[in-house]
């Protein structure tokens, strides 16, 4: 690995140099156990803590395959999708891998007793597998993490409705909270060169899931003058819908559930914020009843800071908690675009609302290529900014994955992979200067 690091920090550093490096038979990598999927039997989901199953272990160099590359990893980050595989919900993880391994011989690698999860990275490419022509050894990266076999026809409209469509780091094997990774050459895309490596590895999943469910045409198809209510705006997924509203014209309506997540909506140029906690908001009477009422004094707040007006498009991810107050609130022939519930997947709304005013619920997940890769130039021509707050190193992963588990973070929580310390890989100063203190606006809190 030191061999690796040196290349990468080298300025003088060539292709032929990395593709010339002799690569280690194993590495570290982030993992869960399948022996240990039962560990959190009958542990309320709150009290589950993945610090006692996320595990830093050496484990074997994966085989490369046609279209495959391995990649140095410089910097990951957490999503929700690590903290669901770190306490085995709603499924175990390993019964992906299990099917992953059934499609062919070369996708049996992936079927272990041990997942290598992560879904973001930056690094550098070390080797490309046969067919591969558009990225070299040494090419500066980041990764999206759909993963697909497009040999059905039904994915060559939108990749995303290809059989086969996996999510990697999650529903396959050798993700990016590693020093090393196996992606797909068509995960790959250009790394900004005016972020750090923790910086580019933060927006990859969530920057391109806001990106599709948001502006894409599979999504909402967000337009100049929309009021679109984001809840979570100040998170993961919200602080990057929040910024594309803003870039795109539209009139996001902030929902946060502090004073400090709602100053940071402001500092981004959102006007209208709404604290759901101090506004006292309870859209469940108990575990079984929602309280319309709720929803309606939810609608008045709306329309105090929109002059009047119904939500046009709702960005909804928390799910059970909020979908019925999000179907309540949305304008006559408006959208509520949906994924992720993390506050629980069964969603219980009055159907009155959605089929009287010929509403619209569209179900979004990730992102294809090209909205994946037009979503990363949005990072870096630097219209949408990275929203990383906290850094841990890949020994500390169980402990930030924690932190998203329990909310206690804001925006984005990266990990340091092979980078041995915050600030490297900046390649273009004079840009960075430019958006210092957007890049910086989540670390400033």
């Amino acid at each position: 690995m030191k061999d690796i690091l040196d290349a990468i920090q080298s300025p003088d550093s060539t292709s032929a140099d990395f593709a010339n490096i002799k690569l280690p038979e194993s590495y570290r990598a982030v993992t869960v156990h399948k022996d240990e999927a039962e560990m959190f039997a009958g542990v309320a989901s709150r009290d589950k803590d993945p610090r006692k199953s996320l595990h830093l272990d050496e484990v074997p160099l994966p085989e490369l395959g046609p279209g495959e590359a391995l990649v140095a990893v410089m910097a990951s980050s957490v999503n929700y999708n690590s903290v669901w595989t770190s306490i085995f919900e709603p499924v175990s993880t390993f019964g992906f891998l299990e099917r992953y391994g059934r499609l062919s011989e070369l996708t049996k690698r992936h079927d272990l007793p041990y997942h290598v999860i992560g879904s973001d990275l930056a690094g550098v490419v070390l080797r490309t597998g046969p067919g591969v022509n558009a990225w070299q050894p040494g090419d500066e990266v980041v990764a999206h993490c759909l993963s697909v076999e497009l040999e059905s026809s039904d994915g060559h409209n939108d990749t995303m409705l290809d059989p086969e469509q996996r999510i990697w780091g999650f529903e396959t094997n050798f993700g990016g909270l590693a020093e090393v990774a196996l992606v797909k050459s068509n995960q790959l895309m250009p790394k900004p060169e005016h972020l750090s490596w923790e910086e580019a590895a933060a927006p990859g999943l969530v920057n391109s899931t806001a990106y599709r469910q948001l502006v894409s045409r599979n999504g909402a198809g967000m337009k100049q003058g929309d009021n679109v209510l984001i809840w979570g705006a100040s998170g993961g997924l919200g602080s990057y819908a929040t910024q594309f509203a803003l870039a795109g014209g539209a009139n996001p309506i902030c929902v946060v559930s502090s004073p400090e997540k709602a100053d940071i909506c402001r500092s981004m140029g959102a006007e209208a914020v709404i604290d759901r906690n101090a506004e006292g908001y309870k859209f469940w009477k108990d575990e079984q009843t929602q309280d319309p009422r709720e929803w309606k004094r939810f609608g008045s707040k709306i329309r105090e800071l929109t002059g009047g007006e119904d939500i046009d498009i709702v960005f909804e991810h928390p799910g059970r908690e909020t979908f019925g107050a999000s179907v309540y609130v949305t304008r006559k022939g408006g959208t509520i675009t949906t994924c992720a519930s993390t506050s629980g997947y069964m969603h219980q709304y009055d159907n009155r609302y959605l089929w009287m005013s010929l509403k619209r619920i569209i179900g979004s997940h990730f992102a294809n290529y090209r909205e994946a890769w037009e979503a990363n130039r949005l990072i870096a021509k630097g219209k949408i900014h990275p929203t990383l707050s906290k850094v841990y190193s890949l020994e500390e992963t169980g402990q930030a994955a924690y932190d998203v588990h329990r909310n206690l973070h804001q925006g984005k929580v990266g990990v340091l992979a092979l980078a041995p310390e915050e600030g490297l890989g900046v390649r273009n100063p004079e840009m960075r200067e430019k958006h210092i203190d957007a890049i910086n606006r989540f670390r400033n809190i």
